[in-house]
């Protein structure tokens, strides 16, 4: 077995062959250039990062130049590197034989460490909570969760299958995971995209999404009614009120809403942030008005998704995927 001391590398690429054939792992960033020039300091390849990519956005800087801090600096021989191929869905496990060096006749990823593989092994071998963590986003990251997983497999007499699939709790996990990453980007992008007014038309589309009739109310009339809603050609008549605010709704807000309502009318509360205990204890007790927060309307979303417009599928792009859950007991 493997010395449980070493540190445990994540990393992706492009180009798997690069890799496999000959036994090097490497990150890009050309514009770098020779990374062993740069100072021994995360605020020096901060500085060059800025200086090598002055359009980078200001959250992307410190991720990047750090992940290229760690693959020269941080990284030792003797360490070991789990790379995923993608050409083949294997998990390849191996040691860091080389200090990092900088190949300048490479016209990708030219930043480089000698790398000696030990095992190329199917991915069915490993839990989902390991296959997840080295399916980081980042393209050079450290295994910490499921390192003892990675090094369990350089056994002799490792033979996978590490867990059997109906006792790998990790599923469940991973799939939580997921569902609770695709809510937030939903939410963020709702919040990012959709400020003032730009959020009335995405309720209504969402509400003809749904089955409604809608008509939009021009920007500050109405009394206070975004959206004016109909199930058919009959009453009742539903009158929407939005807001986009970050702070929590107010009882006063709902109270106006209720307010610009009719007899026969009811009344929908949308907002992306949340309701006060006080607006909330109202809400419960108007059951003609119904609130929806931030996590409901991402709900109705999800549900909803595929009978959105174009523009709004675009700027939440969203691909069916199916997820193994843990069957229920």
């Amino acid at each position: 077995m493997a010395a449980a001391n070493k540190t445990v590398w994540g990393i992706h690429t492009m180009d798997d062959p690069l890799f496999l054939n000959q036994n090097l792992i490497a990150i890009g960033w050309e514009e770098m250039g020779d990374l062993s020039a740069i100072s021994t300091s995360r605020d020096a390849y901060k500085e060059k990062y800025i200086a090598a990519y002055p359009d980078a956005k200001k959250g992307s800087i410190a991720t990047s130049a750090g992940m290229l801090y760690r693959f020269v600096h941080e990284v030792q021989e003797g360490d070991y590197v789990v790379f995923p191929s993608k050409i083949d869905r294997k998990i390849n496990i191996g040691v860091v034989e080389s200090a990092y060096f900088y190949e300048a006749t490479a016209a990708l990823y030219p930043n480089r460490r000698k790398v000696k593989w030990l095992k190329h092994l199917p991915r069915t071998a490993f839990s989902q909570g390991a296959l997840h963590e080295v399916g980081s986003a980042l393209s050079f990251f450290q295994v910490k969760n499921y390192a003892d997983e990675y090094f369990k497999a350089l056994d002799k007499d490792f033979k996978g299958n590490i867990l059997e699939p109906d006792t790998d709790e990790t599923v469940a996990q991973t799939a939580d995971e997921i569902i609770e990453a695709t809510r937030d980007f939903i939410l963020k992008e709702l919040s990012k995209n959709l400020k003032g007014y730009d959020l009335e038309p995405f309720v209504a589309n969402l509400l003809k999404a749904m089955g409604y009739r809608t008509i939009l109310s021009p920007h500050g009339g109405d009394s206070g009614i975004d959206i004016t809603a109909y199930k058919d050609e009959l009453p009742p008549r539903i009158v929407v009120q939005v807001k986009s605010q970050d702070g929590d709704i107010k009882e006063t807000t709902i109270q106006s809403l209720k307010g610009a309502m009719r007899e026969g009318d009811y009344g929908l509360f949308v907002t992306l942030s949340n309701y006060t205990k006080n607006a909330q204890k109202y809400l419960d007790n108007t059951p003609i008005i119904r609130g929806i927060n931030g996590t409901e309307l991402v709900d109705l979303v999800l549900k909803y998704y595929d009978q959105l417009s174009v523009k709004y599928r675009k700027m939440i792009p969203l691909k069916m995927v199916y997820i193994p859950v843990l069957p229920e007991e």
